[in-house]
């Protein structure tokens, strides 16, 4: 998917132009997100993100029959929609680094972070707005908007059950899977079936590209949360301690709550030690959690195949898909 990634860059950096540099500060909080500059606007060297989201648009695009190009705009929207997204998480989770740099709102303060978020917020939709430039007829653009307006509601929905979660003692996994389908899986989704919507205004397939992404999306959460705790440090970027010590809800912890008083209790503490965290893990482990877990994410990595196959994806695009998904659920990062 990397031949798509200069143009993608064009793209977003013509829409990103767009923000005024005559408000002091205003577009280098724009800019810093993107990875493109450090906090003094000057270029960053080193690539912040993986641009995983508007890359996979662009292959379900040429996968179901249309130009790549053509769907630009629309990749560069849901990349915007995306770090609009991550600025406001970051405040609201109180997180001050992200791909190794501070955080908007740690630079800039809380209110400023809000701003900038908005700002791209207000650039995703400027980028669909090139859609009609590309010569996706207008009856597809409206299915598209539509898509688009929806994921927003299901990226704050999903975003809101998430907080809620945390002072919820116990969540059902049902409840858990509802809030990553919003949080994590809707946006994935979106990609896919916009992708397939400006090949072919085919509302029946896109909705297959849709089911495919999204099942593939949860799994992909589902698979992060069994990495979060049993995940190799030297891979992984992070210590397995990490989820344990945020009492992180993860799917294999929830299940875990269910059947272990002594877990519950550890995860009713305001801070966890280090002999804390070792036996939340042999809990987990006595419980076969992990098994659980990894039930879970091929019951929905079938589903995703199962739609998949139903799509049809063409030609090498089409196999380039399902590579796409099998490394995806061969990771150990």
């Amino acid at each position: 998917m990397q031949r798509y990634a200069a143009d993608l860059d064009t793209t977003l950096r013509g829409v990103v132009a767009l923000v005024s540099d005559n408000a002091p500060g205003f577009g280098v909080m724009a800019r810093y997100p993107m990875g493109w500059v450090d906090e003094f606007d000057q270029p960053h060297l080193h690539p912040t993100g993986k641009r995983i989201r508007p890359l996979f648009l662009l292959l379900c695009t040429e996968a179901a029959g249309g130009s790549w190009k053509q769907a630009l705009p629309a990749a560069a929207a849901v990349e915007l929609l995306h770090n609009f997204s991550l600025i406001h998480d970051d405040i609201q989770d109180d997180s001050a680094i992200r791909h190794g740099r501070p955080t908007v709102w740690k630079i800039w303060g809380n209110a400023n972070a809000i701003n900038a978020g908005d700002s791209l917020f207000s650039l995703a939709y400027c980028a669909l707005e090139g859609l009609s430039d590309t010569g996706v007829p207008p009856e597809t653009l409206v299915k598209i908007w539509r898509v688009f307006n929806l994921t927003n509601l299901e990226l704050t929905r999903g975003q809101h059950l998430d907080m809620r979660f945390e002072k919820q003692a116990i969540v059902s996994v049902d409840d858990y899977v509802s809030m990553i389908t919003g949080k994590s899986a809707a946006l994935l989704s979106a990609c896919a079936q916009i992708g397939a919507l400006i090949a072919t205004g085919d509302e029946k397939l896109a909705e297959e590209y849709a089911s495919f992404a999204l099942n593939m999306g949860i799994a992909f959460q589902i698979r992060d949360d069994i990495l979060g705790i049993w995940g190799d440090p030297d891979l992984t970027g992070k210590s397995v301690a990490t989820d344990i010590i945020s009492r992180k809800k993860s799917l294999p912890v929830l299940y875990a709550l269910t059947k272990s008083e002594p877990l519950a209790a550890i995860y009713q503490q305001t801070q966890l030690s280090d002999e804390d965290v070792t036996k939340a893990v042999a809990i987990l482990d006595s419980l076969e959690a992990q098994k659980y877990t990894q039930e879970i994410e091929m019951r929905y990595y079938e589903k995703a195949i199962q739609a998949l196959n139903q799509a049809e994806p063409e030609g090498e695009p089409g196999v380039w898909i399902r590579k796409f998904v099998d490394i995806l659920f061969q990771r150990s990062y």
